[in-house]
């Protein structure tokens, strides 16, 4: 960790540099048409935090950047606690992260001052936090996370603008001050040298304009007639999955499963299964929601499946996350099911460190997420590439902008299939104003994404083509208009 921490201290010396100016947060509130189900709790609204970046580059030339995610509670804070005091907290804490990232002096590429905030400030604004105000349950890392990558998206987005660059162009030798050696150690006794390698090394040369769509099934879905047994939303959105893959040409689907009722997991796989195998060539995954603790629970589900229903476990693809989100608490030999399929961390992989340590107890691929930074994402991305892992890119129920970021990582990072989406699922009203700019991101059509509307700098928003009405800030700090 001594040579991480030294390499962290180097100042970038680029003309190309930027230092932050001023931000703005802003507070998106959405309700869901249809309740989602995470584990043990369900999501019936979500505040999104929106984030503005002013930077300046050594010219002098000023730009600005956004970036945006949902503040999903249930998702990065499971807990016993209330929601109301969970969601506050994380709107407190986004608060205060504006002010600290106001304050960042670091001076470089957006990847280099956003691997140190999270490196060197992050920690110690996160145990502040929860000494003075959480101290009776700690708000974990996750969430810490998830409060911070609007600033980070923000960041990346503002080096783009600055540059009249798309971001993905400028992960390489030409903009960035250190190589991926200067943040990534390999898996010991791996064939694999960072130096004189960079994000592009890892990540496609040609984004992909067109990508295949995962459809999420929750626990709560109705799959037939008879499971309806609540009032649904009148707005002519499809209710059984049957219709779902009739309209938006659906053929991949994630199957969130309890992870604590084998019986009842076993057989909504086959009745999912059945479904889909009528609407023909279809792929699975599925999502035990962190409820597994035993291997031998997931390991029975799939042999019974292998034994019984060929064709659906030959439909799936990989395994999601079914073991708990603490990783170092929870160091569980998964290799008896990473035999069976691939495997994918999803809550446990905060960042590139704990993707190794995943590797080594068995692992097999990553589920990579904007949520957690668009920093920490690129740097996971390349650690598993170089490693061999499989790599997949899911979804956060992504809406307005913070579903640019989130598809554009999935188009350059050559996923096993395309990227998760779910947002036009449970708030597709949510995005109209981005919707009438980017069309083909916001509709699944013929089972895919259109990303052909993204053009120009940073993340290509078009944002000043979109007619999104913004209230008023809740936290501005420093130079924050141009």
């Amino acid at each position: 960790m001594q040579r991480q921490q030294r390499k962290l201290k180097l100042a970038g010396t680029r003309s190309t540099d930027i230092q932050i100016k001023g931000v703005e947060l802003y507070f998106l509130p959405v309700e869901t048409r249809v309740p989602l189900k995470f584990g043990t709790e369900t999501l019936t609204s979500v505040t999104c935090a929106r984030a503005k970046v002013v930077v300046e580059d050594r010219q002098g030339r000023l730009a600005s950047g956004w970036g945006e995610i949902p503040l999903s509670v249930q998702w990065v804070w499971p807990s016993e606690l209330n929601y109301a005091t969970r969601h506050q907290a994380l709107k407190d804490f986004s608060e205060s992260l504006a002010a600290t990232w106001a304050s960042m002096t670091a001076v470089g590429h957006p990847l280099e001052i956003g691997h140190v905030f999270q490196q060197q400030v992050l920690p110690e604004a996160l145990a502040n936090y929860n000494r003075d105000c959480m101290p009776e349950e700690h708000m974990p890392l996750l969430a810490a996370l998830v409060c911070c990558s609007p600033f980070d998206l923000a960041l990346h987005d503002a080096y783009g603008n600055v540059h009249s660059k798309p971001v993905y162009e400028t992960y390489n030798a030409q903009y960035m001050n250190h190589d991926l050696a200067d943040y990534l150690e390999p898996s010991e006794g791996a064939d694999v040298d960072f130096s004189g390698k960079y994000p592009s090394d890892y990540l496609s040369v040609n984004r992909a304009d067109q990508l295949p769509v995962w459809h999420l099934v929750g626990g709560l879905d109705p799959l037939e007639q008879a499971d309806i047994n609540t009032p649904q939303p009148d707005d002519n959105e499809p209710v059984l999955l049957r219709d779902w893959i009739d309209r938006d040409g659906i053929r991949c689907l994630k199957i969130k499963l309890r992870g604590n009722d084998a019986s009842w997991d076993y057989q909504r796989l086959i009745n999912i299964g059945r479904i889909a195998k009528t609407r023909g060539k279809y792929w699975l995954t599925v999502d035990f929601n962190c409820t597994v603790t035993d291997p031998s629970y997931v390991n029975e589900i799939l042999d019974q499946l292998r034994q019984n229903e060929l064709e659906i476990f030959e439909a799936i693809l990989y395994v999601e996350q079914p073991f708990p989100y603490d990783l170092e608490a929870n160091l569980i030999d998964v290799s008896s099911v990473a035999s069976r399929k691939p495997l994918l961390m999803d809550e446990s992989a905060h960042n590139w460190e704990l993707v190794r340590l995943g590797k080594s107890l068995g692992w097999t691929g990553v589920a990579l997420k904007t949520c957690k930074t668009q920093t920490g994402a690129i740097l996971s991305l390349c650690w598993a590439k170089a490693h061999n892992m499989y790599v997949m890119v899911q979804d956060l129920t992504n809406p307005m902008l913070a579903q640019i970021p989130h598809v554009l990582l999935a188009a350059y990072s050559d996923t096993m299939m395309g990227v998760e989406s779910n947002a036009m699922q449970f708030y597709p009203h949510a995005s109209q104003p981005e919707a009438k700019v980017h069309p083909g991101l916001y509709q699944r059509r013929d089972g895919k994404l259109d990303l052909t509307s993204l053009q120009g700098s940073g993340f290509g928003y078009r944002l000043q083509e979109i007619d999104r009405k913004l209230p008023e800030p809740v936290k501005q700090v420093g130079m924050t208009s141009l």
